[in-house]
């Protein structure tokens, strides 16, 4: 029987650890440095509220990923509706822009006006983020809906900085219509009142599940590591975690902004209005945005909990999308040897990487090694 390692808990690894499982022939381990698996999808209950660690709706345009999760975990659609504090206008906007709330606007025909001078080649050639929501809506939406939000959401002083941008399309075209924030994914979250985690059981029930352990060695080239003071060989890694660790950093660190994630309860049923699952808010505040869990988990109580997300160096949550540092991920992942792979977010080091592409991952690598 063939030994596989799998490293990391999160998402990436109970998907790889279920795929090969379903593959058969696998003698599967997995590593986790956390007290469960799961990572940010684990649901924990505050108050008797459950809650992830931010939003963790499931969201794809893959139909072969939805029936596959569904067939395993059963999910709710939950079409919503995102909506932007806009402080200076002590407003609330929908979120993507939307063009029936440009009249609502102090500046609505400056706005107007703008709207009309902008070119599609501009969108095209813009070379950072603030370029390219510029040219995408003009300067007066861009500094009421993404500038600051921008800044404090990557801890940067200049949206310039940020010289990849395909992670944010909404820009090319105002969003007018229905009022929801998804047209053509499915969004959608589990039934159960524990979200994922009957999933990462379901997904492990046959891999050897080392909790609360760090690998303290990496010989990736002889797929070798030592966790628990001995060392283990495999046939193959799967790798979820920051690719640079497995290599001593030898190219330097790779950067992440992580949350700050703070929970209280409000002494109402519902806080938010209805189908709005979160409040962004695009000035100085610390803070990036509110989610009210009960929108998604319909959890039932006189009373509601709220998650604030502030910005901060802890955790590996997001990959910063600056194309320098996506060169140095590269140099790292052309170091793996074969069948080692490195998937997730951040194994990928890729922002846009979500819950649905870890399991398409997953697969892609299940299929490689049948």
């Amino acid at each position: 029987m063939k030994k596989a390692l799998i490293i990391g808990g999160g998402i990436a690894g109970c998907a790889a650890a279920h795929q090969l499982t379903l593959q058969g022939g696998w003698d599967i381990s997995l590593v986790e440095k956390g007290a469960n698996i799961g990572a940010g999808n684990y649901t924990h209950f505050y108050g008797g509220h459950p809650h992830t660690f931010g939003p963790r709706h499931f969201l794809t345009q893959n139909e072969d990923v939805f029936e596959f999760l569904n067939s395993y975990l059963p999910l709710r659609h939950c079409d919503h509706i995102f909506q932007t504090y806009v402080e200076k206008d002590a407003q609330f906007y929908d979120y993507p822009i939307h063009k029936d709330d440009i009249p609502r606007m102090p500046e609505s025909k400056k706005i107007q006006l703008e709207l009309g001078e902008k070119h599609i080649e501009d969108v095209a050639n813009a070379k950072n983020l603030e370029e390219y929501w510029k040219a995408s809506v003009g300067e007066t939406l861009y500094d009421k809906f993404i500038n600051e939000y921008s800044k404090k959401m990557w801890q940067i002083e200049d949206n310039k900085l940020l010289d990849d941008f395909s992670w944010s399309p909404k820009g090319v075209a105002l969003k007018e219509g229905i009022r929801k924030a998804w047209d053509t994914a499915i969004s959608c979250y589990p039934y159960a009142i524990d979200g994922y985690n009957s999933y990462f059981k379901i997904a492990t029930e046959s891999t050897k599940v080392y909790l609360n352990t760090n690998i303290t060695n990496f010989d990736i080239t002889n797929k070798e590591v030592v966790f628990n003071d001995k060392k283990h060989k495999y046939d193959v890694i799967i790798n979820t975690i920051s690719p640079d660790i497995l290599f001593e950093e030898c190219f330097g660190a790779l950067p992440y902004v992580g949350r700050d994630v703070h929970m209280f309860v409000l002494p109402i049923e519902f806080a938010f209005p209805d189908k709005t699952y979160f409040l962004y808010y695009a000035g100085k505040e610390k803070f990036t945005r509110l989610v009210e869990y009960k929108r998604f988990t319909q959890y039932k109580s006189p009373h509601t909990l709220i998650g604030m997300e502030i910005p901060s160096s802890n955790g590996k949550h997001y990959p910063l999308p600056f194309k320098s540092e996506y060169e140095r991920a590269n140099r790292y992942l052309d170091l793996l040897p074969e069948n080692v792979f490195s998937i997730g977010r951040a194994g990928s080091y890729e922002y846009r990487v979500d819950i649905d592409d870890c399991i398409e991952q997953a697969m892609s690598v299940a299929n490689k090694l049948a």
